[in-house]
């Protein structure tokens, strides 16, 4: 036929040299240009001629890197398949979509599923948005790749979205379409973005505070030389740092990282300003203005403490709840200790502050704390775990004398507060892997607690999963699979198929 079927040997370093190049979230191109130089070169001078030889021969092309790619792609995702139709549970999919550099708009979906008396978590699908990106075209991309893979759409127990009109709007949002066909389903905003959106209230004088240092760092970071005058502004009077953040609204954490930096630098942004002649420099020199940008600071620390501990994987609604909870009576505690003087828990302000914190700062203080409060209930009342639903959290000190004897639970709660061997395997085990190996022994009641466990409680999986440069470069979806799986390819599999393919 012309050609030589290439070596298992060299076939499988394709296959390997393939896999760390998307896990890595490489160009195609970075095998041929610089992977397979390096390695002749180092073989060549360190093995000998014969082993270069042999180097040479394996294939590494952009187009055999792509296949490699696309072949470990679709053997991920049969095994994810295969699990999830083995899952005793209905499965959770986190779905969000975004625009890459290129102006694509890509769904990405990631799914959670029990396996093993584990939970895990993998990536789904990623799938171009085309047209348009309004539900109705959503749900049906969802639609067609279950139908594919011949699955069900009533595996799906629980989604988890942003805010966006076309995944929650209530009428024609995909939340809602896809309800229509699953009644039972729960649905989930993402809490990272309702954490964002509660932050976003502001008392007025405070708002023109943050506006006004959004102005002063655009007016130094607006052209290239006056960005290098303040560079090297900085490094003559021997600041840590010399680089001003831009604040942009659609990162989770802009804000808190643009003011902090702001504070850090505030006197060498005054110095500056006043040698630009801005009018902007007579902001600096008001203590009111200074100690709010402290304020805000401090704040908008704290509050990015929170966000980063709502990011991760395996977190669940009860740990995410928990976290807002506390959250929520901190901002109270704050808010008396600061009507009684203390600024302990606000240490930028207090550095400046000097026991003369003055009153109209304070009060704005005060009054942005509480409508912080208010701005939490008001997003994070609902869906909240409910007192009848705690034992979930440790079924062995739960009360049960508040229950009432007609709940069917209740006998099951008793039984298990006896079993000593589920207590042991409670205290060493996640909470979700404790209700998984529980299962067998009481099915009613771990299924009641995995409906609550196994829905996502934030989009952060696919939004890490879009953090990537390099994205409009790939075939997104075999790439994405590949580098975000936690399964790795079965690589004998795909290499017993390949050279089945290449024999006939």
């Amino acid at each position: 036929m012309g050609f030589v079927p290439t070596d298992k040997p060299l076939l499988l370093a394709s296959y390997k040299v393939a896999y760390e190049i998307a896990k890595n979230k490489k160009p195609h191109t970075i095998a041929k240009n610089l992977i397979k130089p390096c390695a002749l070169e180092m073989a060549g001078i360190v093995v000998g001629k014969e082993a270069k030889q042999k180097l040479q021969q394996v294939p590494l092309s952009d187009n055999a890197i792509s296949s490699r790619i696309s072949d470990m792609s679709d053997d991920i995702l049969n095994q994810v398949i295969t699990d999830i139709k083995s899952s005793p549970i209905k499965i959770s999919m986190q779905l969000d979509e975004s625009t890459d550099v290129a102006k694509c708009c890509q769904l990405l979906a990631m799914v959670r599923y029990v396996k093993d008396e584990t939970v895990r978590e993998d990536f789904w699908f990623c799938k171009p948005l085309l047209t348009t990106t309004i539900a109705l075209y959503i749900f049906n991309l969802v639609k067609e790749f279950f139908f594919k893979h011949y699955l069900d759409l009533s595996l799906i127990g629980s989604i988890c979205t942003d805010g966006a009109p076309a995944m929650l709007g209530n009428r024609s949002g995909f939340a809602a379409l896809l309800k229509q066909e699953l009644p039972t389903l729960k649905v989930t905003h993402c809490m990272i973005h309702r954490e964002a959106l509660a932050l976003k209230r502001m008392p007025k004088s405070l708002k023109d505070v943050f506006d006004t240092c959004v102005r002063m760092v655009n007016n130094i970071r607006k052209h290239d030389t006056s960005h290098r005058i303040f560079q090297s502004f900085c490094a003559e009077i021997g600041n840590q740092h010399d680089i001003l953040l831009y604040h942009t609204e659609v990162r989770w954490l802009s804000r808190g990282r643009v003011m902090s930096r702001f504070f850090e630098l505030r006197e060498t942004i005054k110095l500056y300003l006043q040698h630009r002649s801005s009018n902007l420099a007579a902001s600096l020199e008001s203590d009111e203005f200074v100690q709010s940008v402290a304020y805000i600071a401090d704040v908008m620390h704290h509050l990015n403490e929170l966000n980063m501990s709502l990011q991760g994987q395996q977190i669940n609604v009860i740990t995410a709840c928990e976290k807002i909870q506390a959250f929520k009576l901190k901002l109270s505690l704050w808010s008396r200790r600061i009507e009684n003087g203390n600024l302990a828990n606000l240490p930028s302000l207090d550095e400046i502050a000097n026991n003369s914190l003055l009153q109209n700062v304070k009060n704005e203080i005060i009054s942005h704390l509480k409508m912080l409060v208010d701005s939490f209930d008001g997003y994070f009342s609902a869906g909240e775990l409910n007192y009848f639903q705690h034992w979930i959290i440790n079924p062995f000190l739960f009360d049960l004398t508040n229950m009432s004897d007609d709940d069917n639970l209740k006998e099951s709660l008793i039984e298990i507060k006896s079993c000593q061997k589920l207590k042991l395997i409670f205290d060493k085990s996640k909470l979700e892997d404790f209700w998984c190996v529980a299962m067998k022994a009481f099915p009613s009641l771990a299924m009641e607690a995995m409906t609550v466990l196994i829905p996502f409680s934030t989009t952060y999986y696919c939004e890490s999963g879009f953090s990537n440069k390099y994205r409009n470069r790939l075939q997104l979806e075999d790439d994405l699979r590949v580098a975000l799986s936690r399964i790795k390819p079965s690589f004998e599999r795909i290499l017993s198929m390949k050279q089945q393919q290449i024999s006939h």
